[in-house]
């Protein structure tokens, strides 16, 4: 599989995973979510959907999945995986570990692939400048 592919699908299983965490920390909230959170939410996962679909051969693109993979990859650290959190039982530990897993993941191929499309450029740069005759 391409690694532009490989990257894109573990991108898109982040955001999938996602959506399952915010469902769970809107259900187990007491107040649920309120409308500027709903609205944040949605930007926050139009911008990493339109990232990974729209710009995944993009400098843009690849930037855009690093920082979604590495907010991913935060999320069991951010909830500990405690006490607190087993009580909501198997499917929210499980999308955590998942989280972390895919996200670390996708966070690395963005990185592979950012750093290619920049040594790329620095590349044909060096071969489009004149050599000066000795």
């Amino acid at each position: 599989m391409k690694p532009n592919r490989t990257l894109i699908i573990s991108s898109l299983l982040s955001l999938v995973l996602f959506t399952f965490h915010l469902t769970h920390d809107t259900l187990h909230t007491s107040a649920g979510m309120d409308a500027w959170g709903t609205v944040i939410t949605l930007v926050i996962m139009l911008v990493l959907l339109y990232g990974t679909v729209e710009l995944s051969t993009r400098r843009l693109g690849y930037v855009i999945m690093l920082l979604g993979g590495l907010a991913s990859a935060y999320m069991p650290f951010l909830h500990t995986l405690g006490p607190r959190t087993t009580r909501w039982g198997f499917f929210f530990v499980w999308t955590m570990i998942a989280m972390g897993v895919t996200g670390t993941f996708a966070a690395i191929l963005a990185a592979r692939e950012l750093w290619r499309s920049l040594r790329a450029s620095e590349d044909s740069r060096a071969s489009a400048s004149p050599s000066l005759p000795d």
